[in-house]
Formats: C-alpha cells, sequence, structure tokens
C-alpha cells in the first residue's frame, strides 16, 4: 500500500527550520552518538572483512604452495607446515594486500563496495607488485608459476569468502528488521519512477519509504518528525535555490541527501575548470576514447577477445549445429547496428529466428513491450527453440567477438541499437555513438531490459564519463551474473 503523499500544506518558513536542532552544533560532532555509532560499525565492517582477506590470503597461498610440492613429487602432500623463504615475507603481503584494496574501495561501505569484479584484478595487481619487489630485491624464488597460481587461489578463496559474508549479513539484517527509512522528494511522476528504478532495498538492506513529498511543500517538517536515513530527491523537479534549503534542513538533522541527477550534470563528470572567471566555467570535452587511454582498451578488448575465441571455439561448434540441425536458414545473422560515428555496421549473431524475422517484425510493432527507442516482445514468436535457449543465456551474442576483433565493437561500451531503434532516438541521445559500442556494458548488469530506455541512456553516460580499465574488468567480471539471474533477458 502506498504511502500518503503531502500535497497540500504549507512551505515551511526558513525561520522555522532554523529552529530544528542542528547536529553539527554539538561540541565536538565527531563523538556525538550518531558519528560515533556510525565510525563504530565502518571499522567493525571494514576488520572483519580484512580478517576475511587475510585467511584467504593465507589459505590461498598455503593451496599454492602445497600444489607446487605435489606436482614436484606426486605423492600424498604431509599436510604440515610448508611455508619457506617465499612466506618469510608474509607480513610484506598482508601489509600489500590490505593497501591496495584499500586504494580499490574494498573496505568502502557495504552499498558501494564492489565483489568479486574487484577483487579479482587487485589481488592480481597485489601478485605483481610482489613479483615485481623480490625481482627488484634479488629474493630468491624459484619458479614464477607460484604467483600465478596462488593469486587464482586467493582470488577465489577471497570471493567466496567475502560473498558468504554478504549474504549472512543481509540475513542477519533483514531479521533484526533494519531498514534504510527514506524520503522522495519530487513530482508525482517523478517519484513514481525513483520508487521504480530504486527497487525495493539497496546493498542488501531494504528501503522503507516514509514518505513523499512535493519540492514545494514542507520538507524540513518531514525532517523533524521521524528519524530518517536518507532524502532522495529528484533534481529535475526542483529549483535551484530550493534544493539548497532542503540539504541545508536535512544535513541539519544528520540526514543523508541522495539527488537523481539530471542528464546534463552527468555530462559534466569530464568537465575541466576554466580558471580565470568571475563565474565558474567548465569546459565539457567529448567523452572519447583517444591516446593511452584508446591504447589501453583496445589492446584489452584484443587479448581478452582473442583468448574467448580460441577457448570456446567447441562450444561454438556445438552451437553452430544446433541450429543448423533445428531450423532452416544461415548458422550466424549478419545484424545491421549504428556503430561509432553513427555509421552503420553488420553486427553477427548466433540466428536465434526463423528465417524472415525482419519481414514478420512490421505486424509485431503494437506487441512492443519496452518504451522509448527499443523492441522487445517478451514471447517473440519469431523465436526457434533453440534460439530461445541462446538468448536466456546470452549466448546468441558470443560471435559479437569477432566484431570487436575487426575493430567495429568493443567488449564493453553502450550497447549498439538497430536501425529501427536508432530512427527513434532523440538528438540528446545521441552522445553514446562518439565511442566503439560494446558486447556488454552497464545496460546488462543495471536492470537489463526492466529500465525505461532514458534510464538505459544515462547508465551510457555514466560509463562514457567515468571509463576506466577497471571498470571494463568490473563489468565483464558482473556480466555471468547478470546472465544467469536472466532479469530482463528476453
Amino acid at each position: 500500500m502506498e504511502r500518503p503523499v503531502r500535497e497540500e500544506q504549507e512551505p515551511a518558513s526558513a525561520a522555522g527550520a532554523a529552529l530544528a536542532e542542528d547536529v553539527r552544533a554539538r561540541r565536538p560532532y565527531p563523538l556525538a552518538a550518531m558519528p560515533l555509532k556510525a565510525l563504530a560499525r565502518r571499522v567493525a565492517s571494514a576488520a572483519i572483512l580484512a580478517t576475511i582477506d587475510v585467511v584467504g590470503l593465507v589459505i590461498g597461498l598455503y593451496l599454492a604452495l602445497a600444489l607446487r610440492a605435489w606436482l614436484r613429487d606426486p605423492h600424498p602432500v604431509l599436510w604440515g607446515f610448508l611455508w619457506n623463504q617465499e612466506t618469510s615475507w608474509l607480513a610484506f603481503l598482508i601489509l600489500l594486500l590490505v593497501l591496495v584494496f584499500w586504494q580499490a574501495r574494498l573496505y568502502a561501505p557495504r552499498e558501494v563496495r564492489e565483489g568479486a569484479a574487484r577483487v579479482l584484478p587487485s589481488v592480481f595487481l597485489v601478485a605483481a607488485l610482489a613479483l615485481a619487489f623480490a625481482i627488484g630485491t634479488g629474493q630468491h624464488f624459484a619458479t614464477f608459476g607460484l604467483y600465478l597460481t596462488a593469486a587464482v587461489f586467493v582470488s577465489i578463496l577471497i570471493a567466496l569468502f567475502r560473498a558468504s559474508y554478504e549474504a549472512m549479513t543481509e540475513v542477519l539484517m533483514r531479521a533484526a528488521g533494519v531498514r534504510r527509512r527514506a524520503v522522495l522528494v519530487g513530482t508525482t511522476d517523478h517519484r513514481a519512477h525513483l520508487r521504480q528504478t530504486l527497487g525495493a532495498s539497496r546493498g542488501g538492506i531494504d528501503y522503507d519509504f516514509v514518505d513523499e513529498i512535493d519540492p514545494g511543500l514542507a520538507v524540513e517538517e518531514t525532517l523533524v518528525e521521524g528519524q530518517l536515513h536518507e532524502l532522495i530527491v529528484a533534481d529535475s523537479d526542483v529549483p535551484e535555490e530550493r534544493l539548497l534549503e532542503i540539504v541545508e534542513a536535512a544535513h541539519r538533522r544528520g540526514v543523508k541527501v541522495r539527488i537523481a541527477p539530471r542528464t546534463t550534470e552527468l555530462l559534466i563528470e569530464r568537465g575541466e575548470y576554466v580558471p580565470g572567471q568571475g563565474v565558474p566555467l567548465f569546459e565539457l570535452r567529448p567523452p572519447i576514447f583517444a591516446g593511452t587511454q584508446w591504447a589501453v582498451k583496445r589492446t584489452f578488448d584484443l587479448v581478452v577477445a582473442g583468448l574467448i575465441v580460441v577457448v570456446g571455439l567447441p562450444v561454438w561448434i556445438v552451437i553452430a549445429l544446433a541450429i543448423k540441425l533445428s531450423s532452416r536458414g544461415p548458422i550466424f545473422y549478419a545484424d545491421p547496428r549504428i556503430g561509432l560515428g553513427e555509421r552503420p555496421f553488420k553486427m553477427l549473431k548466433f540466428r536465434t529466428m526463423v528465417a524472415d524475422a525482419a519481414v514478420q517484425q512490421a505486424k509485431l510493432e503494437r506487441a512492443n513491450e519496452a518504451s522509448g527507442a527499443l523492441f522487445k516482445i517478451r514471447r517473440d514468436p519469431r523465436v526457434t527453440a533453440v534460439g530461445r535457449m541462446l538468448r536466456r543465456q546470452s549466448l546468441d551474442e558470443v560471435p559479437n567477438l569477432l566484431n570487436v576483433l575487426r575493430g567495429q565493437m568493443s567488449l564493453v561500451g553502450p550497447r549498439p541499437l538497430p536501425l529501427r531503434d536508432y530512427g527513434l532516438l532523440s538528438d540528446w541521445h545521441r552522445r553514446r555513438y562518439n565511442v566503439l559500442p560494446g558486447i556488454t556494458g552497464l545496460w546488462q548488469i543495471a536492470g537489463r531490459s526492466d529500465l525505461t530506455f532514458d534510464d538505459l541512456v544515462r547508465l551510457d553516460f555514466y560509463y562514457l564519463e567515468n571509463w576506466s580499465i577497471w571498470l571494463d574488468i568490473s563489468i565483464l567480471v558482473r556480466t555471468p551474473f547478470a546472465v544467469l539471474r536472466r532479469r530482463g533477458a528476453y
């Protein structure tokens, strides 16, 4: 049942808001009850996670040493203490691991820290630094393979331990009734959109939307009435002066403010400050990959795509036989798409539909279930039995790797649209075509077909403005889990 929305109250006066107790006025504020509790929770969480990481490091290194001992002498390993001079500097490895994980924000608050997607590259960075240190200091070691093997074991163990910790604490928080009490601020339509896109929980903590308020009404009064954790504002609804008043009132009560930004605000992420003016000016640079960024991304694409093609060749053969034996038509489908610079190209996919699917689409337009410039039907009658299975696991997209090797696509980037969908784009959508389209991206790991098209484009903008090779690795690692959940895949 939806909670009543305040639409008829008079705005609270600034004087009345100023009478509310300001938690920041307590001296000293860091020693007040709320900051101390938050600090205690953060320290406890970081300490537990660091302990988990150290245990994973020790066990993973031990397993790597045991495997090496067994390979040298294939008799049952005596599970004694296998440490030798490689582990005489274990304390250094522990310190290095914790520092790298801290830099990678793996000890950040629950809602923003990454899982296995960030653990894997961080552990391999630790291994690379440890190897460089060993070579640089003349340390004696028998084989380079120990570092790679240990990195694999440590990555798997830490990822499993952390996933278990997250699952266990999530269950305990729900059993204890821990909820994130929040108020939505915005017009009726934007509040409904926020509820839909936010979902029921974040970071494993369920939302409790205690109120919904129009931005021109008594937000301050609601802040005084109840113990809230967050104020979530649809920024496009709120004038600048009013937004500043709302933020100040929330901070006065110790309530966090989350803002759903305008699309233009996403574009200023790469803005470069231009000094020397009375008004702050930011030059908006085009979101393109150039210089070292392009070289790093392209090299990464070629290496990873080439490895996947070679390793996955037997699977390709099985899929090709299944397609050929189950329906008439070619094995591959060259789907016309729009790519870099709004130029068309042929995106290769395993064929999942009947041979004349394109001809039948015009008759199915009324059954389209997607919004905006997307065409999706949950039970599309043109999809074959084998095609339905391939789509469910997203295996039909695997031949996109050939487009990556050709330089037409990247492993990660904005998803290329069919010609029909491209023709329905608004002008502000076209900024996504400044980079190579991707096989996967934030669309695939953040809701997939369940989000509106405008939301998906905003995710593209966020990716373009915040790209790093670590973001690409994170998206690639998380994509299989999104596919397995089958959320929005049809």
